[in-house]
């Protein structure tokens, strides 16, 4: 990774002043004051550079490659996102993200600032589950939500698993959600397991996640699709 680094740094000139066809690929629009200084850096209530750590738990335990292909769901701002778009080939990391602010930060600073744009990640706005806008023609081998549904009504939560089942790399392909799973542990007794299976899913257990840079631990549940 430190050798595509250097090789990005060369090729476009350190940050964001790309060359060429390159050069095209640009944001048009001026970036708030409020971005400059990164105050964005401050929403999560943990260390900014903790993502590259979330990174490196969700590529290691989904075994993915530069080639495959990634959602995340609420990328918000690029924490942890920026990591994976730096790995993958260009256009394969996709993101729905809801809040206009956390777009802005991730399009307008982010990308450019660590020359990112080149990658030309797919991130639209959306509240909805709504995947079709990503394409089709695909499946993914890592969809992760890090603390999303905690606050989405589990109605929706379980339209998007519905959604997301056929979008998923059968077997080998992973979701993976943050925190806690209560749209499914609601359900009582067996029911979760009942719905999942209806879906194509299955739940493959619990990781304990920790890190010098948090001051708690974080909890990650692992589903996969049974179902060619």
């Amino acid at each position: 990774m430190v050798g595509e680094q250097n090789e990005r740094v060369s090729k476009y000139k350190g940050i964001s002043h790309y060359e060429e066809e390159e050069a095209k690929n640009h944001t048009s629009f001026p970036c708030p004051g409020e971005l400059l200084v990164e105050e964005h850096h401050s929403n999560y209530g943990e260390p900014w550079a903790g993502g590259r750590d979330v990174f490196e738990f969700l590529a290691e335990n989904s075994h993915i490659a530069p080639e495959s292909r990634v959602l995340e769901i609420g990328c918000g701002t690029l924490r942890v996102g920026l990591h994976f778009i730096q790995y993958l080939k260009p256009e394969h990391f996709h993101c729905l993200e809801r809040d206009e602010l956390s777009l802005m930060a991730a399009l307008r600073y982010e990308l450019p600032s660590h020359g990112l744009l080149q990658k030309r990640p797919l991130i639209l706005k959306g509240e909805d589950m709504d995947f079709t806008r990503f394409g089709s023609g695909f499946t993914y081998d890592l969809i992760y939500a890090s603390a999303v549904f905690l606050h989405m009504p589990d109605k929706l939560v379980w339209v998007g698993l519905e959604r997301l089942v056929d979008r998923l790399k059968p077997l080998d392909g992973r979701i993976f959600v943050s925190h806690n799973v209560k749209f499914c542990s609601r359900l009582g007794g067996d029911e979760c397991s009942k719905r999942l299976k209806s879906l194509g899913l299955e739940y493959m257990g619990k990781h304990t996640h920790d890190s010098l840079l948090f001051n708690h631990y974080e909890i990650w549940f692992e589903f996969r699709r049974f179902k060619l």
